[in-house]
């Protein structure tokens, strides 16, 4: 009878217990609770569709965020005018609504420090940018040195080859969209430092249109670099490169770009791409981020050898209209520089 109590007793306590509340054999008996939403806002300086750098921002941010069920993603498109930029990144950042906000261009750390003190708990993630020492950013600078490095070297093996439209100036251009810490000791220095590995007597014409859109003002600019005697341009200006490249179209010169492999925007005109692996970056500190372990108040710098920066040789628009020979001297160059052999190290910012 004590026994058909006790067993009696147990059945009652089991039947006053919720049903979810008795552990199925073999299930575990306290369920993971769902990570806490982490929202993050994508800010495009521009527009994405036809700019290859931030189409790969929003891919790796992308990427990462689909590795985690609690991760949301926003792009906002900012648009060329930058004077709108800082208005609209405060606007986001007064939502209150993102953990992250993501960008890319080397002048949003200086656009984004005003909203900085106005929301002290927003964090940014630059990519192409660099801002040491403020706990709200963490921004990733590729070695750009490097990377012009690689155009200047190949623009002037094509300036002092026998390709149509080269002549025996000694004069590259460079087009850009305005001064910056990175442009003027980073990409200026290491563009000349390439033309002048191939022959010291280059020199550069140097102009700048003033923002990222003006392809009206590039071109004039591009026109008078070629009146000049310059036979290949570098163009750093955003959508203002189009100028540039219409210029050149125009007069049978060459073209040089940067960040990403667009050979296709005038096939035989652009003759060189240094390019860029922000998809990569953006995957990687996106995910770092998510999982909160990404390093904010740290501007940290990348190189060739780490294979953020690179050159687009393997492209069939280069291999066909670049001569073989001027491939082979830039193909040596190459191998140098990823294997680390060859490095520049950039000038403290």
């Amino acid at each position: 009878m004590k026994r058909m109590g006790k067993s009696i007793l147990i059945v009652l306590v089991l039947l006053s217990l919720s049903p979810g509340s008795i552990p199925a054999v073999g299930q575990a008996e306290t369920p993971e609770a769902e990570a806490k939403p982490f929202n993050i806002a994508i800010f495009v300086p521009g527009v994405v569709a036809g700019s290859p750098i931030y189409e790969q921002m929003v891919e790796g941010t992308q990427k990462a965020a689909d590795e985690h069920t609690n991760v949301s993603v926003k792009v906002l498109e900012a648009g060329f005018n930058q004077a709108e930029w800082e208005e609209k990144m405060t606007s986001l950042a007064a939502t209150g609504e993102y953990d992250l906000i993501v960008t890319s261009n080397p002048a949003m750390p200086f656009v984004s420090m005003p909203v900085a003190e106005k929301f002290p708990d927003q964090k940014w993630l630059n990519l192409d940018g660099y801002l040491d020492g403020n706990p709200q950013f963490a921004t990733l600078l590729y070695n750009q040195m490097e990377m012009t490095y690689m155009d200047g070297y190949l623009g002037a093996l094509v300036s002092t080859s026998k390709m149509n439209g080269a002549n025996a100036v000694l004069k590259a251009g460079m087009v850009v969209a305005q001064e910056y810490p990175a442009l003027t000791k980073l990409m200026k220095p290491g563009f000349e430092m390439g033309l002048k590995a191939v022959n010291p007597g280059f020199t550069l014409d140097y102009r700048v249109v003033g923002n990222w859109y003006d392809a009206n003002k590039a071109a004039d600019l591009a026109n008078s670099m070629i009146d000049a005697g310059a036979d290949v341009i570098l163009t750093i200006a955003g959508g203002a490169n189009q100028g540039v490249i219409k210029a050149c179209q125009e007069r049978g010169k060459y073209v040089l770009l940067v960040d990403a492999n667009d050979y296709k925007a005038a096939p035989g005109t652009v003759v060189g791409c240094a390019v860029l692996n922000q998809s990569k970056a953006a995957y990687e500190r996106v995910k770092m981020a998510i999982d909160g372990t990404l390093t904010y108040g740290r501007a940290e710098i990348v190189h060739t050898k780490d294979g953020y920066v690179d050159f687009a040789d393997d492209d069939p628009l280069y291999i066909n209209n670049v001569p073989e020979d001027i491939r082979a001297k830039m193909g040596e160059l190459l191998k140098q520089m990823r294997s680390g052999d060859f490095h520049l190290e950039p000038p403290k910012l």
